[in-house]
């Protein structure tokens, strides 16, 4: 029985936490984006995605990156980050032609009240709007994927879909700072079509975490990945494709 027991409980902790569709995703998909299924007959295509912004130091020079090797990206943003310094970076994102997500730098969404987090994202959302002139789009991706049924729940009553990612260790660097070398010929070496990558411009926490790795990442590797065939969107345009 106790065997049993804890692995009831691994089960229901690893639907909380696993960075990849689980438990709670397995009856209805189409809650979470995790994969962009590709359309009939479309190029292939790869869905940058950067956390933890708007950061002031580092977010500024990704974009000269992404605009130098025209990529389109979605960033996913954390509402406390954006500030009076902050606000002309968000400004920026969307006059550029990216697509802004909501973001959190915290667990404790898990446990809100379905009518708490929604209330939350719409703040969020409307924050982002007077901003930038435009809504953003309809996803929002939860620190380091911890979600639970309440959260789902939320994300229903707001309009939102969770968004997830391919794979969980995009620019993971295993407790070294990261560098666009190794994070780049990793990306190049797992990237396939409608993955969903994620790379760090900010911290959840540390503004001055060093982040100049995303930046170099995209500057290093846009051009390989193109001349492997690979154009590059954004999640708000595929938010309406089932995940898989």
């Amino acid at each position: 029985m106790l065997v049993i027991a804890l692995l009831i409980g691994a089960a229901a902790a690893a639907a909380h936490m696993v960075p990849f569709p689980f438990l709670m995703e397995a009856f209805r998909p189409s809650r979470s984006l995790w994969h962009v299924k590709p359309a009939p007959g479309a190029p292939p295509t790869l869905y940058f995605t950067f956390d933890d912004g708007p950061n002031a130091q580092w977010t500024p020079p990704l974009l000269d990156a992404l605009r130098d090797h025209r990529v389109r990206a979605t960033f996913f943003l954390i509402d406390e980050h954006i500030t009076a310094d902050t606000a002309p970076i968000v400004r920026r994102m969307a006059a550029e032609g990216h697509a802004i997500g909501l973001h959190s730098g915290t667990r404790r969404l898990m446990v809100m009240s379905p009518e708490a987090l929604a209330d939350r994202l719409q703040h969020a959302a409307r924050r982002v709007q007077e901003i930038t002139g435009r809504e953003p789009c309809r996803l929002f991706r939860p620190h380091a994927g911890w979600r639970s049924a309440t959260m789902y729940e939320g994300l229903e009553k707001a309009g939102y879909r969770l968004a997830g990612w391919s794979w969980g260790m995009w620019d993971w660097d295993w407790w070294r700072t990261p560098r666009p070398d190794r994070v780049g010929n990793r990306i190049v070496r797992k990237a396939s079509a409608g993955d969903i990558i994620v790379i760090h411009d900010g911290h959840h926490k540390n503004p001055r975490a060093d982040r100049s790795h995303a930046a170099g990442t995209i500057a290093r590797i846009a051009p390989l990945l193109r001349d492997r065939g690979f154009g590059f969107g954004t999640l708000c345009d595929t938010d309406s494709l089932a995940s898989r």
